[in-house]
């Protein structure tokens, strides 16, 4: 739609924003500077992570070690992401991932505040059947 003309502005992210930019005649409204600090979490049952705790530990050092590797090696992890991105160019998905951070962290309860405004928003939005602490939840360290 955004290519079209179908719409006027586009919220996106990476790799779709450096794509758009490299294509298309774009201006960017807003970064987002100081909305979020974008955080990915990698979620788990407690009772899995309780039962398999030595599983947890293979997958955040496989995650943290693939994680450097794709900042140590860009041209290469550009390879290898390309075709997962839908075959965007390589130097796009380059491009892109020089704007992203791979580097993984263990979750800090008292950086769970974000997560508790997004948890009320939802809530407020008729968008969860009751109100969620973000407080309450266990958090896996490694």
């Amino acid at each position: 739609a955004f290519e079209n003309n179908k719409v006027d502005a586009w919220v996106t992210w990476e790799p779709f924003l450096t794509s758009a930019q490299r294509q298309l005649p774009t201006r960017t409204l807003a970064d987002g500077s100081g909305l979020a600090s974008y955080k990915r979490y990698y979620l788990t049952g407690t009772g899995y992570a309780k039962a398999h705790p030595q599983v947890l530990s293979v997958v955040y050092d496989q995650l943290h070690k693939t994680g450097s590797w794709l900042k140590a090696n860009p041209k290469e992890a550009a390879h290898v992401l390309s075709p997962l991105w839908g075959n965007l160019d390589i130097e796009t998905v380059e491009i892109a991932n020089s704007h992203r951070s791979y580097q993984i962290q263990p979750v800090k309860r008292d950086e769970l505040g974000e997560q508790q405004k997004i948890a009320d928003a939802f809530f407020a939005a008729g968008l969860l059947p009751k109100a969620v602490d973000a407080g309450d939840v266990e958090i896996w360290k490694p």
